[in-house]
């Protein structure tokens, strides 16, 4: 799996010009799955983006977590993180997984996600998107597992 994390004031996804999810203070993430991942993975990365010390404290220093900071959460599925421009001048997608299995995972990693932040809202997946946020910071992460 690879997470492109952005700490935001607040964050939206539409789809067909309507709003499928928006938050306030928190993350987005950009959630790519890989043909090769896993549930322990997704668990994992659940755990390691609610308990990110990324938010900054009482002496301006990123030493609070999402969890912390009673943050929100925006998943947004994103297959193309895994797009491959090394060759040619097309992105081949071979490394992404499979449809079925990336909205399996994506679900999972969601279901995940929301046991441990109290607001999670969600794009839809393979639909055409359109994100729009307000960075903080900037701050953006590239998380791996």
């Amino acid at each position: 799996m690879r997470i492109v994390l952005q700490r935001v004031l607040q964050a939206s996804v539409r789809v067909d010009g309507v709003t499928a999810g928006s938050i306030n203070k928190g993350i987005l993430l950009l959630l790519g799955v890989h043909r090769d991942d896993t549930e322990a993975k997704a668990d994992y990365l659940a755990a390691k983006c609610a308990d990110l010390r990324i938010f900054s404290d009482t002496l301006d220093k990123m030493n609070l977590s999402l969890r912390e900071v009673n943050g929100e959460a925006l998943v947004v599925s994103q297959f193309t993180l895994f797009g491959d421009c090394t060759k040619g001048r097309r992105p081949s997608f071979i490394e992404a997984a499979p449809p079925d299995k990336g909205r399996a995972l994506y679900e999972y990693f969601v279901d995940r996600l929301k046991k441990q932040v109290a607001k999670v809202a969600t794009g839809t997946f393979g639909a055409m998107m359109e994100v729009e946020l307000v960075n903080d910071g900037p701050v953006t992460l590239i998380l791996e597992k």
